[in-house]
């Protein structure tokens, strides 16, 4: 089976990683934290493989996450 191509979330703005470290830090609800985690990681460069590995989930949940924060337009607070 062929490899993926890399798959990033676009550019994050100051603001955004700020309200992302802030709900990485004070989440009580599990999901939001894990797609919090993802974005930031991919924000940092990380591949899907690398993120999938540390937080142990699938590939598909790590694109799912990455497609649906690049298509919104909305602030990050929506990734609930």
């Amino acid at each position: 089976m062929a490899r993926k191509p890399s798959l990033f979330v676009r550019p994050l703005s100051m603001d955004e990683g700020r309200k992302l470290q802030r709900i990485s830090r004070t989440a009580k609800d599990p999901v939001r934290l894990r797609r919090a985690i993802v974005v930031m990681m991919s924000g940092q460069g990380q591949t899907v493989r690398d993120i999938t590995s540390l937080l142990q989930v699938s590939e598909d949940y790590v694109r799912d996450v990455i497609h649906a924060f690049c298509a919104m337009r909305r602030s990050v607070i929506s990734l609930a």
